[in-house]
């Protein structure tokens, strides 16, 4: 089974202004003379972090990172003016004419894929290969599974927590109670709701829930980019006209695909990824038995690693 990778130091970081409010952070490692990949991390609001950089040969590679507007390393934190899975689509084409970069292999899980899907169907011709995990495509069903019922059944002890946050009348919307209180004035109001949105995604990430997740979630910073940009694209159905991204997927059928996905992803159901493999059969498809959301999981992150592997030699 393949390993990860030793995590490499970047050998060139950048700081990109990409309209008059935001700055992206951006980081190469790998090999400067390797083949480009680029890392779509999640959240949104997620940022990016070390580790994600080990699911690439650094000898075959030539990494790049990058926070998303509002999060991570970019700047201003927590930012939604501005800040639409568009403008971001028109951040990676930026990025990628900045590096000098042709074409890249995209990279991304949970709504990474999301922000994948969007960006190989808007620029096919800069692709040269796409590695999905935990496939989000940012439906109204799946944002109601996850934030109003569904996957409360399963983790019925975490969703007290999220629950406890909203009073018993806003209850019938969660989407919108939250949403109220991320964007509140009152920065005490603000940061209890960004505790319990991101506490409840860190708990549910795992097939075994992982203290250190959780309290990664909970982390004042992490979760006010986390909670508010998400609720943020969330309750603006991510920028999206209705079930746009399988619509589209013709657009990508010719290029090499593979998915990943964990059995007992919560997060984000395995439908999404079985909807997607319908509608888009060339793509590889799998599924690991014994895991759930987290690209960290060992029977996850080998699977990517394969797939990586394989797409170093294209």
């Amino acid at each position: 089974m393949p390993k990860a990778y030793p995590s490499q130091t970047p050998y060139k970081t950048y700081r990109l202004r990409v309209s008059e409010l935001h700055d992206l952070y951006i980081e190469e490692s790998g090999n400067p003379n390797g083949k480009p990949v680029v890392f779509v991390h999640g959240g949104p609001g997620g940022g990016t972090e070390p580790w994600q950089r080990t699911f690439f040969n650094p000898s075959m590679y030539r990494i790049v990172l990058f926070d998303q507007r509002g999060c991570g390393k970019s700047t201003p934190h927590a930012e939604l003016r501005d800040n639409t899975t568009w403008d971001l689509v028109a951040d990676m084409e930026k990025i990628r004419e900045l590096l000098g970069i042709d074409q890249w292999v995209v990279f991304g899980g949970s709504w990474g894929s999301t922000l994948a899907l969007a960006y190989a169907e808007t620029h096919p011709q800069r692709c040269k290969a796409i590695v999905l995990r935990g496939i989000f495509l940012i439906r109204p069903e799946e944002i109601r599974w996850f934030y109003q019922e569904g996957c409360s059944w399963i983790y019925p002890d975490a969703w007290e927590h999220y629950v406890k946050a909203i009073p018993e009348a806003e209850r019938g919307d969660f989407l919108q109670a939250y949403y109220k209180r991320l964007t509140s004035a009152d920065a005490e109001v603000r940061k209890a709701a960004a505790k319990a949105w991101s506490i409840w995604e860190g708990s549910t990430s795992k097939l075994l829930p992982n203290e250190d997740m959780i309290a990664r979630f909970g982390g004042d910073e992490f979760a006010d980019a986390f909670a508010r940009i998400e609720c943020h694209y969330f309750v603006n159905n991510g920028f999206f006209r209705p079930n746009q991204l399988l619509e589209d997927v013709g657009k990508i059928r010719h290029i090499p695909a593979v998915i990943v996905q964990g059995r007992y992803d919560v997060v984000c159901p395995m439908k999404s990824a079985w909807d997607l493999h319908r509608a888009w059969p060339e793509a590889e498809f799998n599924v690991v038995a014994d895991a759930g959301h987290a690209a960290s999981e060992t029977g996850i992150m080998a699977k990517l690693i394969e797939a990586t592997d394989r797409f170093a030699e294209l």
